[in-house]
């Protein structure tokens, strides 16, 4: 953990879900901020082991306060886009099929360009943990002055969130939503669809269900 000098940090600040771990998981408990605007959790730089947080949105809780920062440069194995309601999704290859958690090689996949970056496909995947868990958060964002979608990963959503110049956040609204995939099934898509109207309506996003294709067993097993 680098070190940094008190007047560039707020420590023990406390979150009741308004920030996610990197896996999309909502984060309740201390933690701190630096002068970038980075989050990470723990009282203090001295706490370990740390991680590093990110914006949350979660339908079922008030909307957030938006923050600024400077993040990492976000590296993605796919760069496929389904972009508009009706569109058959970008086909996953075999090595992310699996249900367990992703590690990127990050040595094989391109970086952002500085410059400023379209978002583009990244769906989050639920990993063996979340099955225990009995959910996961899915990341979308919408182009503003269209009805126009697309499913990301948690880092290009908080690039989205923080207005970090490595994207063009001008351009698109992110949000998330929690996304339930075992149980039972009636309850399951139930709960999947009041959760997409909710957003629709507070978020105002026409045909975000269409966009879903109306599927809210996605994922379940």
């Amino acid at each position: 953990m680098s070190y940094y000098p008190s007047s560039q940090i707020k420590t023990n600040i406390y979150s009741n879900g308004e920030l996610i771990t990197e896996f999309g998981e909502l984060y309740t408990g201390y933690y701190w901020k630096n002068s970038k605007g980075e989050f990470f959790s723990g009282r203090t730089p001295q706490d370990t082991p740390s991680q590093q947080l990110f914006l949350s949105f979660d339908p079922r809780s008030p909307e957030s306060p938006q923050f600024e920062s400077n993040t990492e440069n976000i590296r993605s194995p796919i760069n496929t886009i389904a972009k508009f309601p009706g569109d058959p999704d970008p086909p996953i290859p075999p090595e992310y099929q699996s249900t367990q958690i992703i590690i990127y090689d990050y040595d094989t996949l391109k970086p952002f360009n500085t410059n400023g970056s379209l978002p583009f496909y990244t769906p989050t995947y639920p990993s063996s943990q979340d099955y225990q868990v009995g959910e996961f958060r899915r990341f979308f964002c919408k182009k503003t002055n269209e009805i126009q979608y697309i499913e990301i990963d948690p880092r290009q959503y908080s690039l989205l969130a923080f207005k970090d110049p490595q994207i063009l956040w001008q351009l698109y609204t992110p949000f998330n939503i929690p996304w339930v995939i075992s149980g039972q099934v009636e309850e399951a898509a139930r709960v999947n669809k009041n959760i997409v109207e909710l957003t629709m309506k507070q978020l105002k996003l026409p045909r975000f269900n269409d966009y879903l294709k109306n599927n809210y067993l996605k994922y379940f097993i």
